[in-house]
């Protein structure tokens, strides 16, 4: 979804927040945000348990993210701290509305990233709504890969390159790629051109690694899902490529070598 960037300070002023919500929703703030908070030491976070209400914490978000409606609104771990959860966004809001945090939460006695958790649960979640057919899949030669990866890629990165450059490792190890396209210059840059002429080949799996070893790909064009993959890149949190993607929604930055990569899958699986 597209939206104007907005800074919403005189909607906030009874709220003692400023937001500032970048392109494509809340999925900005990790770019661009500025929250105060005022002191107030006579108010408690904590509220007895059965007595909690969202309906102030609805109507902040009302103001400070208009028109969109959260997947998901509900008491967090800590009493009296709400969750709420845009996609792979997450922040908490006090009962009462006026207190706005943003980070993760720990559980210290289990050591669980409780935060992170819920942030793969929303990446799982817009990932399921890609159309396999758009992606560009190298897939084992038996047909039957023991793990699928997805991967946001650039035909221009190095490390895209080298990753590719090391497609039959990945395959040998039974891992199947599936690419999603991610040209980190933008529409309309070369490196844009040249993946939408990848994604508009008859032969797609043979364009693109010609594109990944620095040949210049035939110029096509076509309906085509780069901008759709670009847009769910932001969403999901990708800031560069090669950014994997793994079954559950775990999202792991960069290049990782095909033994090193099927040792932590296996280790994912067996949890």
């Amino acid at each position: 979804m597209k939206i104007m960037r907005v800074a919403v300070m005189a909607l906030l002023a009874p709220f003692s927040i400023v937001v500032f919500a970048d392109e494509g929703g809340v999925s900005g703030w990790a770019e661009e945000r500025a929250i105060t908070i005022a002191d107030s030491a006579e108010d408690s976070l904590v509220v007895p348990a059965g007595q909690l209400d969202d309906s102030a914490v609805r109507k902040t978000l009302s103001k400070i993210i208009p028109g969109q409606t959260p997947d998901l609104v509900e008491e967090s771990a800590y009493k009296g701290l709400f969750e709420v959860v845009y996609g792979s966004d997450i922040f908490y809001l006090s009962a009462d509305g006026r207190y706005l945090f943003q980070g993760d939460m720990v559980d210290l006695t289990t050591q669980d990233n409780l935060t992170e958790a819920r942030r793969t649960q929303g990446r799982n979640k817009l990932m399921q709504t890609v159309a396999l057919d758009t992606k560009i899949r190298f897939i084992p030669e038996n047909g039957k890969p023991t793990h699928v990866v997805d991967v946001f890629t650039d035909v221009d990165c190095f490390y895209c390159q080298k990753l590719h450059h090391e497609m039959d490792d990945y395959l040998r190890e039974g891992i199947e790629i599936r690419y999603l396209a991610f040209p980190r210059a933008g529409v309309g840059s070369h490196s844009y051109e040249k993946i939408v002429s990848v994604w508009c080949a008859d032969d797609q799996l043979d364009e693109m690694t010609l594109a990944k070893n620095k040949q210049q790909p035939k110029k096509r064009d076509c309906d085509n899902p780069v901008q759709e993959h670009m847009a769910l890149a932001r969403k999901i949190g990708v800031s560069g490529t090669p950014a994997l993607v793994f079954e559950d929604g775990s999202l792991l930055p960069g290049y990782v070598p095909a033994v090193q990569l099927k040792k932590m899958l296996d280790e994912k699986s067996a949890k």
